[in-house]
């Protein structure tokens, strides 16, 4: 129960940290089309980063200039206390309020490691409003990656979540 309500307020964290302005449902759907073909070029080969380090899969969203604005930790396993997997979302506050008010899909990325996180993320979310920085980059780097999921890729006003 304590985990998801931690889980709950990250995800209220990041839904309210991000972005200033005032977005519009066109530039939400600007957003999408530019991104997601990115993240679905990257899907079929997804697998060649299992096992490799989480730097591998960070270099290639680079290299197709798609960045990482916050994320959750979670387990693997419920009921558990040991944080295996991270969720990745690449759009900020306004843009997943605009996704959420419109019933729109948002695409994110749910990386599964091969061995626990360490407990310090807890610290270091609080710490940085789990808004992805350089600190979080490296803290991962050298994680194996077990399992890549993407979710929200399949079109913004299509209710399927599988990849």
């Amino acid at each position: 129960m304590k985990s998801t309500i931690l889980k709950t307020v990250l995800l209220l964290n990041i839904l309210f940290i991000f972005n200033c302005r005032a977005q519009t449902t066109t530039d939400y759907i600007n957003f999408y089309n530019t991104v997601v073909p990115k993240l679905n070029s990257i899907i079929p080969n997804k697998t060649q980063f299992y096992g490799q380090n989480f730097s591998n899969f960070y270099n290639e969203l680079q290299s197709k200039n798609i960045s990482i604005v916050g994320f959750i930790h979670d387990t693997k396993i419920k009921p558990s206390t040991k944080y295996y997997v991270i969720a990745l979302f690449f759009c900020d506050k306004g843009m997943l309020n605009i996704a959420s008010e419109n019933s729109y899909q948002y695409p994110w990325a749910k990386i599964t490691f091969v061995n626990e996180i360490p407990n310090q993320i807890e610290d270091m979310v609080r710490q940085y409003n789990a808004q992805w920085n350089p600190t979080f980059t490296q803290f991962f780097a050298n994680m194996k990656i077990e399992k890549i999921e993407f979710t929200g890729v399949k079109g913004y006003s299509v209710e399927d979540y599988s990849e």
